[in-house]
């Protein structure tokens, strides 16, 4: 099943009852937003600004967010009893909270670029309560709305990134993809690697960049654990479309690898700053870099640390582990900070750990609690051996056979370990998981190992 297919019913998908409920005892009104309606989604639009500290949209700015992401799922809570205060009408058809969602897919462990392998999950975004609001359980409705409206459209995963990594763990979401801020200091930078490759690097327009850039990360992304498919707003984003006039979006500058048969193979966006009062003292800052070959990753790296001028380089939402690191020529000319990014909620146990890949054969038991019950049972993983790869299948269990490793744990630590960014054992030596018998921490690892760390690259 793809993202396509689920799509065909998340537009249409009623308001949560429950969750309807709980906020009408508060007088609150919790329904799903027309994106049709200019002023009803434009008033959308503007709380979810207030919420996240932004400055408001221009009414420019407000058509094209609504061109792209109008598709969504949305969802506002309204208090309609400030329309009837004075002094408030020009806030009173905002939402006091929103949040907005949609299938999104979501890259496996086991996928590469001519094997794909990805599971349609369900994408939460926009996530904001009205400090005027707060501590009324307008978020955990908004949230466990979200994931009961999941469950009924069939999709085994809920998916997000976070401002705050302290709310989401009531919920059942949990760290399992991460990205590194990478601070180079490149005048301690002597590369190091080989001048073995016949590609070039060249520049291009930022236009063309934002025309050959999402082709490119479509296939980057399927070889990466934990990516998502990214939206088109949010390449026009990346490039100032909606800013063209600002210093920003004029700073951008883009350069791409091409290989030896004239082929595309790396694209990478950056800027440079400073240098006013030393013009040698400028610092790089990489947008973007997307590349598909070892090849490709490389040069445009040396590239953008070799640039004159320049004595740092800045780079956000990078790879946990960054090959180019290893050819710097002094280890510590980079400091690097890692940061969890994608965080996961598993909502059907078995379809999830059946669509992912698997490093090995062999079999674990999951004994799950789960609150909200979405996850909550004993379940059986089973891996074999199915031509030249490995298949899953995922049973529930009253009682686990005497000769079945066995961990227990709670829906957390289920989604943590789900795509491989952290290990059983390390998860056992912190006291979330437990082993119910001897050794079936390695075993588990053994079945999970990934020989690429999950990574996010992308806000969404």
């Amino acid at each position: 099943m793809t993202a396509t297919d689920a799509a065909s019913d998340f537009q249409t998908a009623p308001a949560d009852a429950t969750a309807v409920a709980n906020l009408a005892e508060q007088g609150l009104r919790y329904a799903v937003v027309d994106t049709r309606d200019e002023a009803a989604f434009g008033a959308w639009l503007h709380a979810d600004d207030r919420g996240f500290l932004q400055a408001n949209r221009s009414d420019e700015q407000v058509k094209r967010t609504a061109a792209g992401i109008g598709y969504r799922r949305t969802i506002g809570v309204y208090d309609d009893g400030l329309a009837a205060r004075p002094g408030a009408a020009g806030v009173a058809g905002w939402p006091i909270a929103t949040v907005n969602s949609w299938p999104g897919e979501l890259t496996l462990p086991g996928s590469t670029a001519e094997h794909p392998l990805t599971m349609p999950s369900w994408a939460i975004s926009s996530v904001t309560v009205a400090a005027t609001h707060r501590r009324r359980g307008i978020a955990r409705n908004l949230l466990e709305g979200e994931l009961r409206t999941a469950a009924a459209l069939g999709m085994p995963m809920a998916m997000l990134t976070v401002s705050e990594s302290t709310i989401y763990g009531r919920f059942g979401f949990a760290a399992a993809a991460y990205a590194t801020d990478w601070t180079i200091d490149t005048r301690r930078v002597r590369w190091s690697g080989s001048a073995a490759s016949t590609g070039r690097v060249e520049y291009l327009s930022v236009a063309e960049y934002r025309e050959q850039a999402p082709a490119l990360f479509d296939r980057v992304r399927l070889a990466s654990p934990g990516e998502i498919d990214v939206w088109p707003l949010r390449w026009d984003q990346l490039v100032g479309a909606d800013e063209p006039e600002s210093e920003r979006t004029k700073s951008l500058r883009a350069v791409r690898y091409v290989d030896d048969g004239g082929v595309t193979r790396g694209l990478a966006l950056f800027r440079l700053t400073g240098g006013d009062a030393d013009f040698t003292q400028h610092s790089v800052t990489v947008a973007r870099l997307d590349a598909e070959t070892a090849d490709a990753d490389l040069a445009l790296w040396r590239f953008l640390l070799e640039l004159d001028l320049t004595i740092e380089l800045k780079a956000h939402l990078r790879r946990p582990e960054e090959p180019m690191r290893w050819l710097l020529g002094d280890f510590r000319a980079a400091h690097v900070d890692v940061w969890e990014h994608q965080y996961l909620r598993v909502l059907d146990v078995a379809a999830a750990y059946q669509a992912r890949g698997y490093a090995a054969a062999g079999s674990v038991a999951f004994d799950v609690t789960d609150p909200l019950g979405f996850a909550a049972g004993t379940w059986h993983l089973v891996v074999e051996p199915v031509g030249t790869t490995f298949g899953a299948t995922v049973t529930k269990l009253d009682k686990v056979p005497d000769d079945v490793p066995a961990l227990s744990m709670t829906a957390n630590e289920l989604a943590a370990i789900y795509l491989g960014g952290v290990s059983v054992t390390t998860l056992v030596d912190a006291g979330r998981i437990t082993e119910r018998r001897p050794g079936s921490a390695a075993a588990a690892d053994a079945l999970l190992r990934v020989d690429r760390a999950p990574w996010l690259s992308v806000w969404y």
